[in-house]
Order: C-alpha cells, then sequence, then structure tokens
C-alpha cells in the first residue's frame, strides 16, 4: 500500500494523537533550541544542502532530540490495533 492511501486510511483520531506527541517532544526542547531548529530550516528553506556541514550536524543533532522514533514506537501498537480489528469483521 502507498504511503499516501495509507495515511488516509488512519483515522483522524490517531493522527491527533501523533500529532500531540510529537507537540510534547517539541515543547520538551528548550526554547533556544526550538528558536535554533526555526532559523535553521528556515534559513535553508527545507533544503538539508543549502545548510554548510557544521549546521547540518547541528540540525541532527537537534532533532534527534526530538526522538521521533519514540513516537513512531508509540504510534505502532495504535495502528496495528486499528488493522488488528479491521481484519476480523
Amino acid at each position: 500500500m502507498q504511503r499516501a492511501a495509507r495515511l488516509r486510511a488512519l483515522p483522524w483520531a490517531v493522527l491527533l494523537r501523533a500529532g500531540a506527541l510529537i507537540g510534547e517532544r517539541w515543547t520538551s526542547l528548550s526554547a533556544s533550541e526550538r528558536a535554533r531548529i526555526t532559523r535553521l530550516v528556515r534559513g535553508s528553506r527545507g533544503r538539508p544542502g543549502n545548510l554548510s556541514t557544521k549546521e547540518r550536524a547541528e540540525l541532527r543533532k537537534l532533532v534527534g532530540k526530538l526522538d521521533l522514533g519514540g513516537v513512531v514506537r508509540e504510534m505502532v501498537p495504535i495502528v496495528r490495533g486499528r488493522r488488528g480489528r479491521r481484519g476480523k469483521r
């Protein structure tokens, strides 16, 4: 199944939960870290190639603090549970 089709199949509640989890991680960063990520992404216009090697390493380090893998780990049981219920119909 393509990524876009999979995304459409997810209920809105799951997407809202993912947004809440990412928001929690975003607010767990200090204000200066959030501001620095914002400056780097805006300055590069979303393209890592527009950043210097040093800036890319800094951005990678700051994004690592967000622990987006943790969001995925928390979402897997929710998504799998939904898929499991759907299969029992």
